[in-house]
């Protein structure tokens, strides 16, 4: 399953952005604020930081944030690229989370472009170009990311891969083009649970990862 995503860190809390990112199944919709091509210029990319070399490996330090079988593909990674940090990761994926959903459900092409590989951008485009049809609006807030924990990670020649599970609380609205509320509430969360999966060329100066596709777990 490969995945291109573009991590991001939270803006708001750690001053920090974007990897980069995006996935090919979302399970809801909603929407973030596109950012004027001369400003994403400016975007600082997350790179993880230099692991200390009296500090531990980042597999022990990480604790709750890899799943049990995970930890010989994550020391892996690490050995082909000592600057993965696995909290930092964990982290830029979260907000990546966030922002490409947003975008998704808020129909913004432009980011989405920004955040995606060509194949991901166009089965996005193309739920979204469908949504357009209806004359329907998603109207969707993430509560809540109650869990973002690492399930998978290996490295196959110059590409690394890291597959996240995701436990989010999505309220879901659809409106027609009227505003009306045609499904969902957002007074009533809805649990989701999906995977996605992250790739960047470990050999490459670029630090960016990218998503490519998403699963329900």
């Amino acid at each position: 399953m490969y995945v291109i995503v573009i991590l991001a860190m939270i803006a708001g809390f750690l001053a920090l952005r974007l990897y980069s990112v995006l996935g090919k199944r979302t399970g809801h919709e909603q929407e973030p604020a596109l950012r004027p091509a001369d400003e994403r210029a400016k975007v600082t990319v997350l790179q993880p930081g230099p692991v200390a070399q009296n500090s531990g490996d980042s597999v022990r330090l990480a604790e709750g944030l890899i799943a049990p079988g995970a930890e010989t593909g994550v020391r892996a990674l690490i050995a082909s690229d000592r600057s993965f940090d696995v909290p930092q990761f964990v982290d830029g994926a979260k907000s990546a989370y966030k922002m490409v959903l947003e975008a998704f459900w808020r129909g913004d092409r432009d980011e989405l472009a920004w955040l995606c590989d060509a194949d991901v951008l166009a089965s996005f485009e193309e739920a979204i170009a469908a949504r357009e049809a209806e004359g329907h609006v998603l109207d969707n807030r993430l509560v809540r990311i109650e869990k973002a924990q690492i399930i998978e990670a290996s490295v196959n020649g110059r590409v690394a891969e890291v597959a996240l599970r995701f436990e989010a609380d999505i309220a879901a609205v659809t409106r027609d083009k009227d505003g009306n509320v045609v499904a969902g509430s957002l007074t009533d969360a809805i649990g989701t649970k999906d995977i996605w999966t992250f790739t960047r060329d470990v050999r490459s100066a670029d630090p960016n990862w990218k998503l490519s596709e998403t699963d329900e777990a």
